[in-house]
């Protein structure tokens, strides 16, 4: 699989040639802010590598969606969500077209605060 796709929105925006407002960056990872909010914080935490959804993931990938998924409830606290009892955030990860994946490249979309909310 290759490390990145010339055609992906998404690996555009991790090289820096589609801007996006970004909330983090590592050597593996990129997380920005989704251009159209489902809710008041409403970002996508995405690999560096490409990988066109999660039905592609292989053990080799268990570490990295491990980090993502615990970068999450950081991030999610350092971008407004209210901590955990009380307030919280949703986990959603679309996979092909009937899971209404828009974008083939796998990101997690991290989404909390007050309610309600435009969607979901």
């Amino acid at each position: 699989m290759a490390s990145t796709d010339p055609n992906c929105i998404f690996c555009k925006i991790i090289e820096g040639k589609i801007p996006s407002r970004k909330v983090y960056e590592d050597d593996e990872i990129f997380v920005f802010h989704d251009i159209a909010p489902w809710a008041p914080v409403h970002f996508m935490i995405v690999p560096k590598k490409h990988i066109p959804s999660m039905a592609q993931l292989t053990p080799d990938d268990a570490a990295l969606m491990g980090r993502i998924m615990t970068l999450a409830p950081k991030l999610a606290l350092d971008e407004g969500c209210r901590p955990y009892p009380d307030g919280g955030f949703r986990v959603v990860v679309n996979t092909g077209n009937e899971g209404g994946q828009e974008v083939h490249h796998l990101h997690v979309h991290v989404m909390g605060g007050p309610r309600p909310w435009l969607r979901g």
